[in-house]
């Protein structure tokens, strides 16, 4: 999975992340759906930074240790996403189930979509509240609903404020 959408295909991500002398990223959208994989040798902050913007907007920075390195927390602030770290570190045998059914092509992207989907799997009640609201209220940004659930803002005022005009989410 290595081709990023169009620019007119933005989309809100959850951003799996492993660092090291080889990094990846794999991102799900906000349906826990995978959207994109890849890693690189010897890619830093900027090829994190450039590939995440070409895919669309992350809401959540994810790590599958329980405490996030330096280039993970600097990229959370950078996108101004949430910060998502497990109580522990995720083992291999958790991560290679994780995957199942979904084909990578090495350890390090396998890492990033296990931090990815754990991510997903501790917000996916308030995701699956959201999109029950949206439909309920024909609310047509159901992303952007999830994508402000998750930065901790209420329901009920996102939807508020998106009648009125008013977006909060770049």
């Amino acid at each position: 999975m290595q081709t990023a959408p169009s620019v007119d295909e933005k989309r809100y991500l959850i951003a799996g992340i492993d660092t090291g002398k080889t990094s990846a990223i794999a991102c799900l959208d906000l349906d826990g759906n995978v959207v994109y994989t890849a890693a690189e040798k010897y890619g830093g902050i900027g090829w994190f930074t450039s590939t995440l913007s070409s895919i669309g907007t992350p809401v959540i920075i994810a790590t599958d240790k329980s405490k996030a390195d330096s280039t993970i927390s600097k990229l959370a602030a950078i996108f101004d996403s949430v910060l998502f770290t497990p109580h522990r570190d995720i083992s291999v045998r958790k991560k290679n189930e994780m995957r199942s059914g979904t084909e990578v092509e090495s350890t390090h992207e396998r890492d990033a979509l296990a931090a990815a989907m754990s991510a997903y799997n501790a917000y996916r009640n308030k995701l699956d509240q959201a999109d029950r609201l949206a439909r309920q209220g024909n609310f047509a940004d159901n992303a952007r609903l999830k994508a402000m659930v998750i930065k901790k803002y209420s329901m009920h005022d996102v939807m508020t404020d998106a009648k009125r005009g008013k977006r909060f989410v770049r």
